[in-house]
């Protein structure tokens, strides 16, 4: 009987040939025998875990990721593509080990599912990604969905803690009501940093129609500081408190401001927004001040405007979930015939109605500023007064709460 070496196995094509000199020196090859193994040709399972161990390391380092992510990654215990599926976009943020974003989480799950192709939805991330979510989860997230504060600590407890990330919201009203004031704080305290209980991230301010005044940026932004600092300053009386790194200067470049002077440079810049918010990370709000101008002057056409406007309110939604960020347009108002009298009420029609998640309504009731929750999916109907001061958004000092609308 002839004794069977390994170069005439090679022969007989019962091994794979071996690698070529191109090939990446950590590439794992599969040099066992192609037929059954039998009992003498078993390896033993010390053998087979190793195995199996480098082969599931080579899964989390094939996904096109940053070489420090996946080092995090497989630092943090996910070697392979099913550790990985095993969890939400969500849980995968909040790993200690790994510090990424939610929508870079998303993403990392969104590969991973590539990668192996499958199909199945057994695991919370295979049916996020393929569309299916449990509602348990959903809950979580929406609890734990960061909120930008107003400074108004009355408007803030209406909107449930401020306005919500991953939602589109509709502030209108009549002028001198103050949208612009509420736009402008919103793209300072989005960058309030996360040991002060903001988000530290950035704001895009889309300005149609001039009204934009970088002047009162800068005064909400040194007054912003000044809140920080006093803030410090009382905990460090009592407890241990990082120092504010923050300056007004920080501030201000850190919104990107974009002038739109026509309906199809809007048009354009929105179609532009998924690309940026890429190139510029940690963007969390987006303001359109406002959103109504250029279609209420430019369209004769009324369903030609109802359907661009809609696609862009899909746009706006998509980006919001996508990005984890804040959605915020600024709305008119105009005269509508009601019960045989004129009343006011948001521009775009009853349409434009449904595009948001969430309509605040802004009206004068006496010499007061009110806000009124008008429609949510989430909040109850409710209105808190607020006043504009040299420093921002506060408190009204009037302590009267008057549900009522425009």
């Amino acid at each position: 009987m002839v004794t069977w070496t390994g170069l005439e196995h090679f022969r007989v094509g019962r091994f794979n040939p071996p690698p070529p000199a191109i090939e990446a020196d950590d590439f794992v090859y599969d040099l066992r025998p192609r037929w059954p193994r039998g009992e003498e040709r078993g390896k033993s399972p010390a053998i087979e875990e190793s195995f199996h161990s480098r082969r599931t390391f080579m899964e989390t380092w094939r996904l096109p990721l940053s070489s420090s992510i996946r080092g995090k990654l497989i630092s943090a215990g996910y070697t392979s593509l099913s550790s990985i599926s095993s969890v939400s976009s969500t849980d995968l943020a909040r790993e200690t080990d790994v510090k990424i974003t939610e929508s870079e989480a998303f993403e990392i799950l969104k590969m991973a599912n590539q990668v192996t192709g499958s199909s199945s939805c057994n695991g919370r991330s295979s049916s996020l990604v393929n569309g299916a979510r449990n509602a348990w989860d959903m809950l979580h997230e929406e609890e734990a969905l960061p909120r930008i504060t107003t400074s108004c600590s009355d408007l803030d407890k209406i909107l449930g803690g401020g306005i919500s990330c991953r939602d589109v919201t509709e502030i209108g009203g009549v002028p001198g009501i103050g949208k612009t004031q509420i736009g402008i704080q919103l793209s300072v305290n989005v960058q309030i940093p996360r040991e002060f209980g903001g988000l530290g991230g950035k704001a895009i301010y889309i300005d149609t129609e001039g009204s934009f005044m970088v002047e009162r940026a800068l005064q909400i932004a040194e007054a912003c500081v000044e809140d920080m600092e006093e803030y410090t300053g009382y905990m460090h009386k009592h407890f241990k408190a990082s120092q504010v790194q923050m300056k007004p200067r920080d501030i201000l470049e850190n919104i990107f401001y974009f002038r739109v002077c026509s309906y199809t440079e809007q048009i354009a810049l929105v179609n532009h927004l998924d690309k940026f918010i890429s190139e510029n990370k940690d963007v969390k709000v987006v303001i359109v001040d406002s959103i109504t101008f250029h279609f209420r002057q430019d369209f004769d056409d009324l369903a030609q405007r109802t359907r661009v406007l809609s696609e862009m309110a899909l746009k706006f939604m998509k980006l919001a979930k996508k990005f984890s960020l804040a959605v915020v347009l600024l709305n008119q108002v105009t005269t509508k015939y009601t019960e045989g009298s004129f009343q006011l009420a948001l521009a775009l029609g009853d349409s434009w109605s449904h595009s948001c998640t969430n309509r605040v309504i802004l009206y004068w009731n006496g010499d007061e500023r009110y806000a009124y929750i008008d429609k949510s999916p989430s909040l109850p109907s409710a209105s808190a007064s607020y006043t504009v001061t040299g420093r921002g958004l506060r408190n009204s000092s009037s302590s009267s709460k008057r549900v009522k609308m425009m």
